[in-house]
């Protein structure tokens, strides 16, 4: 099956600066993260992302891959087609047009970022809340400390990489004989070897333990916002800091309200009669009941506001409201007194008791049919 373009992967265009590469990069990443990510392609995904990544946030690789496509991109692939000895392509252009080499194993990394997402109810969105959830992740080993050794025995220098953690390869090219720099693939880019591995993390060194964590939910969060816990993420590598957590909100539906940024809608019914003649309701809000003056002739759509009954907005500025579209609810099932009286009222009404824009309606439909 043929790869799929990595720009196509990361969703950005052509010509994206590499802020937006990297931006997009983490946005993925966290969602496909195979420790975090619910979906069953998810390790597949994050390994098609990192790939796609790794060779567009490099100047040389993706001057390369823009050129030659995916063959470019490629590990051991020389200019032309079949050919064998010519390395790594990428640091062939790393040496000839100023490459600056491979980032060094041994450095301080940090951790990766995970994400938990989390459902509240309507109410909760609007005030607020406290809460601890309970996420998987990776800590430091307190067996061994996070050496990846049994406690009490030795960790020793890597004999092949004298420590450093790479190893220089030469290979025969086109241009010349030329000296890559590799991970050292008997400690992994350590420098360290464990004779006797911990038997507790089994010489990783992290171990995968759910960790219960505090969260504060800001009063007026909306679906899909997330809250970021600094350090709460993956562990660092080599001394690194850790990763961040990012809370990803879901609001469940509330079977009468619905949100519009910082305000509360809703719809609510009266009767013929109360919209005829007029009545004061108590109408529920988030904030509890208040009373509401409907005023005699109000027609079924129109709006009501109800000031700083709505979210507060998130960021501290100010309150939304509340908005109110009434429904008039047409009686059914008829006694045949109710029947006799609106068929009086009918009568007595007339053509002449409509005001003038209920007149027009009336007018203008009339032609309609009359094809005026």
């Amino acid at each position: 099956m043929s790869k799929q373009d990595y720009y196509e992967v990361l969703g950005v265009s052509k010509d994206a600066s590499k802020d937006e590469i990297k931006k997009a990069y983490r946005k993925l990443a966290r969602q496909y993260h195979p420790d975090v990510s619910e979906e069953e392609n998810a390790a597949d995904k994050f390994k098609e992302v990192k790939e796609a990544y790794e060779t567009l946030s490099s100047d040389q690789k993706r001057q390369q891959y823009d050129r030659f496509g995916h063959a470019g991109a490629q590990q051991g692939q020389g200019f032309g087609g079949g050919a064998e000895g010519f390395g790594d392509f990428g640091d062939i252009f790393d040496m000839f047009f100023g490459g600056g080499g491979r980032r060094d194993p041994n450095a301080p990394r940090q951790g990766q970022d995970l994400q938990y997402t989390m459902e509240i109810d309507f109410e909760e969105a609007i005030f607020g809340k406290e809460t601890t959830i309970q996420i998987p992740k990776e800590e430091s080993c307190e067996t061994c400390d996070g050496s990846g050794a049994k406690p009490g025995s030795n960790v020793t220098t890597c004999s092949h990489c004298n420590g450093a953690g790479q190893m220089n390869v030469e290979q025969n090219t086109p241009f010349g004989r030329v000296v890559n720099r590799r991970v050292c693939n008997h400690c992994s880019g350590t420098g360290q070897f464990v004779e006797d591995k911990c038997s507790t993390c089994g010489g990783a060194g992290n171990v995968k333990r759910r960790k219960q964590i505090d969260i504060r939910i800001p009063g007026g969060i909306e679906d899909g916002q997330q809250i970021r816990v600094s350090g709460q993420g993956g562990p660092g590598e080599n001394g690194g800091p850790p990763g961040d957590l990012f809370v990803v909100v879901r609001v469940k539906r509330h079977e009468f309200f619905e949100r519009d940024g910082d305000d509360i809608l809703c719809e609510i019914p009266i009767t013929f009669t109360q919209a005829a003649l007029g009545d004061e309701l108590e109408v529920p809000t988030v904030h509890g009941r208040v009373k509401l003056k409907i005023p005699a002739g109000t027609q079924t759509g129109t709006h009501f506001r109800l000031k700083g009954k709505g979210a507060p907005n998130v960021h501290g500025y100010g309150q939304g409201d509340q908005h109110i579209l009434v429904k008039v609810m047409v009686p059914k099932n008829l006694s045949d007194k109710q029947k006799e009286l609106l068929r009086e009222f009918h009568e007595q009404s007339g053509e002449d008791s409509l005001d003038e824009q209920q007149d027009n309606l009336f007018k203008r439909f009339k032609r309609a049919f009359k094809g005026e």
